[in-house]
């Protein structure tokens, strides 16, 4: 069992500098938790709170029910994997990750039982006798986790662990991570500001944004749900295009969305939400719910391509639309032939979306009205 209760932690530091305010989180037992955010955002502070690294200003911190405030980071039963790997240079793997246990004094057959085992785990058996020097990035971080699996902890904790990793290798590694937690039933809390990891490996994503929590949801909720702006533009790879000219209005008893020179039909759980609202909106819509249309129609927002980026099975054309950078993504297949490699500079396109794909945020408060 391992629960982990943060309830209005905040870190302030000693220039009066709040980096975390109030942060309420409650992670169940073999939950997988992603901190994710843009640099600067308190993610790796809130980590190194549950850490024992950095001491908590205000609130509690819950491990299984036990305040672990004061508790010393060597009796929180956590283990931590750094951004840095942080392996001694002068041991070998195998040393490397006996090294804790040796400390506990376990006994010499359990400290090889479970340097092995991890090892397997991991695929790195091969490389037990080697010094970290003579390991690739990959095969360090890897060295990193099983240091850490062989302690067996309560609560697991990663910090960017795979942002010295070159593109191939992340994603290599990020699969190896999904299956790590599938082999050991521990809880973790993983930080990143990388987006694609926060969506494959999290059961739950915790997004913030200047030591605020922006949004709590599974991957599915906070990309179909955005709860702001904020989030709608920091999850979803190219981001959500915004139209900040927008206009709810009432056309025939219906309330519908006036988007530059097109009016949107919206579908009918959209319009209750709305309860006959009028005026101005931010509208957002993701760039892979685009369609192209044949000719300009009352329903199509008209635009002049910029850049046509060629990406294998699909294209993303960034459009001028009255001076706004929108920003759609096309399948080759769906395109005509002549097409298919891009879409020539200065060609005007006409296109549109459905109305159930639309987001709709208020001006001032930045929230989604949905």
């Amino acid at each position: 069992m391992a629960t982990v209760q943060l309830k209005n932690v905040k870190k302030i530091y000693d220039n009066k500098v709040t980096a975390v305010h109030s942060f309420n989180l409650e992670i169940a037992d073999k939950e997988f938790i992603v901190l994710v955010g843009p640099s600067g955002c308190g993610k790796s502070t809130t980590l190194r709170m549950v850490a024992g690294l950095e001491e908590i200003s205000e609130g509690e911190l819950l491990i299984d029910g036990n305040v672990m405030n004061d508790v010393e980071p060597k009796d929180r039963d956590i283990a931590m994997v750094f951004q840095s790997y942080a392996l001694y240079p002068h041991m070998t793997v195998y040393e490397n990750m006996a090294f804790s246990l040796k400390l506990k004094k376990v006994p010499k057959e359990e400290i090889d039982k479970k340097v092995r085992e991890a090892a397997a785990i991991l695929d790195i058996t091969q490389y037990l006798e080697r010094k970290p020097k003579a390991l690739s990035g990959g095969q360090r971080q890897r060295v990193a986790i099983g240091r850490a699996i062989v302690r067996n902890p309560k609560v697991f904790l990663m910090d960017e662990p795979l942002s010295n990793l070159d593109a191939k290798l992340r994603n290599q590694m990020r699969a190896e991570i999904i299956k790590l937690r599938q082999r050991i039933d521990t809880t973790f809390i993983y930080v990143t500001h990388d987006q694609t990891e926060a969506m494959t490996l999290g059961d739950r994503i915790v997004i913030m944004k200047d030591g605020y929590i922006m949004q709590i949801g599974t991957p599915q909720e906070v990309f179909e749900h955005p709860a702001n702006v904020f989030v709608a533009g920091f999850i979803g790879m190219p981001q959500m295009n915004f139209f900040d000219d927008a206009e709810l209005i009432q056309e025939g008893g219906e309330t519908k969305v006036k988007i530059q020179d097109a009016v949107m039909e919206l579908p009918e759980d959209k319009q209750k939400a709305l309860a006959g609202r009028t005026g101005k909106v931010v509208v957002g819509i993701r760039p892979a719910h685009i369609h192209l249309a044949d000719q300009a129609e009352a329903h199509t927002v008209s635009g002049i391509v910029d850049v046509s980026e060629m990406m294998g099975s699909e294209i993303h054309l960034h459009v001028n639309a009255k001076g706004k950078d929108i920003v759609l993504v096309l399948a080759t297949t769906e395109l005509p032939a002549a097409w298919r490699g891009g879409i020539p500079y200065g060609t005007e396109i006409h296109f549109t979306f459905p109305g159930d794909l639309i987001h709709i945020f208020d001006p001032e408060t930045e929230n989604n009205l949905l």
